[in-house]
């Protein structure tokens, strides 16, 4: 175990070190001058050159590539131009949103999708099949920004059960910073009113970030319930009556499961880098919002220090899934 382990960590190492250079290399080649854009259009040239000295704009590249990869491993991603704040103080007020929003969502994916894809395999080619088939498939089809859209118009607009955007109103005061992500903040300070307060605005977000994840969780589920359901050990099973639900809970589930784990751990690094599309609806104050704030502005240290952070997250998810899966099957740990 503590061999695989070590081989997991030199892969994400090595990982990591190419999105490093693929980051950098991506935020020098576009064409946009970011001094320029940060002096503003009525900047002079020695206005323009006396940001680029001061953001080390005016190095070459290796010097700029040394000096971005010393200040990494110092936990430095440099200063944005258009905050005026470091990275890192920026990422630490941005990221537990975004890391609320993506809980939720795996929650009520896992919580639906599981079940779910139990039933599907129960009661295969019945109407119950089929229907959570379509919803399967919907939940991958359908495009996000529509599904967003459209519960933003019925559910806030028309029938004014949820607010449209943000992470609490306007007039409430935020709980204590415990987590850093308000909902569980509020639930830790036992303050009910910010709880439902949070709890309404991370209801639509949440649940259009969990469509995708719900859907491929089910569909695995689903397949993997039908083999081992098939399979002689549980035939055996149910040939020496031993009850359905047992066989369906200990039996089968337990074996469905590791395929489904790995299929979890994806779709969390995958969510990460799709709520970019889910704050920018919801005027959600994550690190997706903020990226697309930067992009727009071509200020591309937070730009790389984003995608840094969830290709950090989406590895370190992975590198758990990795292990629960080398403990649970020693099998995968020669692999």
């Amino acid at each position: 175990m503590l061999r695989y382990l070590a081989g997991r960590l030199a892969y994400v190492a090595l990982m990591l070190l190419g999105l490093v250079v693929i980051t950098f290399v991506i935020s020098n080649v576009t064409p946009a001058d970011p001094a320029a854009l940060a002096a503003g259009p009525d900047a002079t040239p020695d206005m323009v050159a006396t940001l680029r000295r001061e953001y080390g704009l005016d190095r070459p590249l290796p010097e700029q590539f040394l000096r971005y990869v010393t200040d990494l491993a110092q936990g430095r991603f440099g200063r944005s131009i258009q905050s005026g704040n470091t990275v890192g103080e920026d990422l630490l007020r941005y990221v537990p949103a975004t890391l609320q929003l993506v809980i939720l969502a795996m929650g009520f994916a896992c919580a639906v999708g599981i079940p779910l894809g139990i039933l599907a395999a129960v009661f295969r080619h019945s109407w119950v099949d089929h229907g959570i088939r379509i919803l399967a498939v919907s939940g991958i089809a359908l495009p996000a920004f529509w599904i967003a859209l459209l519960l933003q118009l019925v559910l806030a607009v028309w029938w004014g059960w949820l607010p449209t955007g943000g992470i609490l109103s306007i007039a409430a005061d935020p709980p204590p910073t415990i987590t850093g992500m308000v909902l569980f903040d509020a639930l830790l300070a036992a303050d009910w009113g910010v709880f439902a307060d949070a709890a309404s605005h991370a209801v639509m977000p949440a649940f259009v970030l969990s469509l995708p994840c719900l859907a491929s969780v089910l569909r695995v589920n689903r397949a993997e319930m039908i083999e081992v359901l098939g399979s002689d050990h549980v035939t055996a099973a149910r040939a020496h009556g031993v009850k359905p639900g047992r066989v369906i809970g200990l039996l089968a589930l337990k074996n469905a499961m590791l395929p489904t784990l790995a299929m979890i751990g994806l779709r969390f690094g995958w969510m990460l880098g799709g709520t970019v599309l889910v704050e920018t609806v919801f005027d959600w104050p994550g690190i997706g919002l903020y990226a697309v704030n930067a992009a727009i502005a071509s200020d591309f240290k937070p730009v790389m220090g984003v995608t840094l952070v969830i290709g950090l997250m989406f590895m370190l998810t992975n590198l758990l899934v990795d292990l629960a899966y080398g403990w649970l099957d020693p099998r995968t740990r020669s692999a």
